[in-house]
């Protein structure tokens, strides 16, 4: 059976965050890279007005044989949302630099969304009130899930990566030497062995 491969980036909702590191995948492995409207440089959606709208441009992906799901950051948002709402339809999870359902301010995560703001000001901001913890329905996600954490990064702090891998009930933790908050992008090559492990 093909690999189906869903790339979610984060707030800066670029679709070639994830290229550099599903280049390095095998090419028989359909890829599937978002970007979210409204948010960073990408074009608005009158559409899209929070998080359950992306959760809603994803499910068009759904429609066929179950597929693996790669979120970075705010993606792990919409992913946990995903996996809560259709379950049978994914099969695995990578998870890099999120919080995957929890508020990481609470673990310890810096605020970013200042430089946020001045590095996309015409980016739409509902997402800055989209918080919601999932803390108490992460252990109903029973798939197989992928953590990484760099042990460089003040948004998705360590302390974060470690609660995720004891509320997942079937998930790994792997640690990102001097990886910042973008190491997914930035240092492909170190990752991408895992994670072809991981999604065989």
């Amino acid at each position: 059976m093909t690999r189906r491969l869903l790339f979610l980036p984060g707030a800066g909702a670029d679709p070639d965050f994830w290229k550099p590191l599903g280049n390095l995948l095998p090419d028989t492995w359909e890829k599937i890279y978002f970007g979210w409207p409204g948010l960073g440089n990408q074009k608005r959606d009158p559409a899209i007005n929070c998080l359950d709208d992306l959760v809603t441009l994803v499910e068009e992906s759904l429609c066929y044989s179950p597929v693996d799901l790669l979120a970075q950051s705010m993606g792990g948002s919409v992913a946990v949302r995903l996996l809560l709402k259709h379950p049978e339809k994914i099969r695995r999870v990578v998870f890099t630099a999120t919080g995957a359902g929890l508020p990481m301010a609470d673990y310890g995560g810096a605020d970013w969304k200042t430089e946020y703001q001045k590095k996309y000001p015409e980016a739409s901001l509902w997402f800055v009130n989209e918080n919601r913890d999932f803390t108490p329905e992460i252990p109903k996600i029973s798939q197989p899930i992928l953590i990484f954490c760099g042990d460089a990064d003040d948004i998705c702090p360590l302390a974060v990566g470690k609660r995720l891998v004891a509320l997942y009930p079937n998930a790994n933790l792997e640690i990102v030497p001097g990886g910042d908050h973008i190491f997914a992008h930035d240092r492909p090559q170190k990752i991408v062995e895992a994670i072809r492990s991981h999604l065989r």
